[in-house]
């Protein structure tokens, strides 16, 4: 069996892509500050695709001060302004000023329920949902779950937060095991070390 084979049908033959899908897709995630940086490369993706942002994602931790919200918070219009010249980034105002915003918003969440993945794994109960989906056809692209965490964090004041970008964010860090069940990465993921 080839190595294209056994993976998801949405990974290309790129390193990169390969590595993030073997390693990071999927996987639970609970550092406060990771959660913060995958919600808002999701948010940057609205519109374009997970690649192009992956390919992106060293100049946006870079650019972004590593997704530290406390740094972050204190980003001003002289700051906007230096990001729109980047590069390296996707030079979108809106969601530029969205990452300032939401690091604001996660403040508020950490002060009311202790820490941003108390209240981002709350609405799995705390463990990942094992799908066991044989073709990524099957994959929806929101889900009950998506639209009340996407509700929830609009209404806390997070921008690029949609339902579509919800599920995405849910499958990267963990939230929903969607990998394919002939996929290499299932049935590690459906062990009990991620029950």
């Amino acid at each position: 069996m080839s190595d294209k084979e056994i993976r998801c049908s949405w990974v290309n033959q790129d390193p990169l892509y390969i590595d993030y899908h073997d390693h990071e897709w999927g996987v639970p995630v609970y550092d406060d500050r990771l959660l913060f940086e995958y919600l808002n490369l999701e948010g940057a993706q609205a519109g374009l695709s997970w690649y192009t942002i992956l390919k992106k994602r060293d100049n946006y931790r870079q650019a972004f001060d590593y997704f530290d919200p406390k740094k972050i918070i204190h980003y001003d219009e002289n700051k906007v302004a230096e990001l729109l010249q980047n590069e390296g980034i996707v030079r979108n105002k809106m969601k530029i000023n969205a990452v300032i915003t939401n690091a604001k918003a996660f403040f508020k969440v950490i002060d009311e329920f202790g820490s941003f993945q108390a209240y981002i794994w709350s609405f799995v109960d705390g463990k990942p949902i094992q799908n066991h989906f044989k073709e990524m056809s099957e994959v929806p692209a929101t889900t009950e779950i998506s639209d009340r965490l996407s509700k929830d964090l609009k209404k806390r004041g997070f921008k690029f937060v949609g339902s579509t970008i919800c599920y995405a964010f849910m499958q990267a860090v963990g939230m929903v095991n969607d990998h394919v069940t002939s996929c290499k990465c299932y049935q590690r993921l459906n062990s009990e070390d991620y029950r």
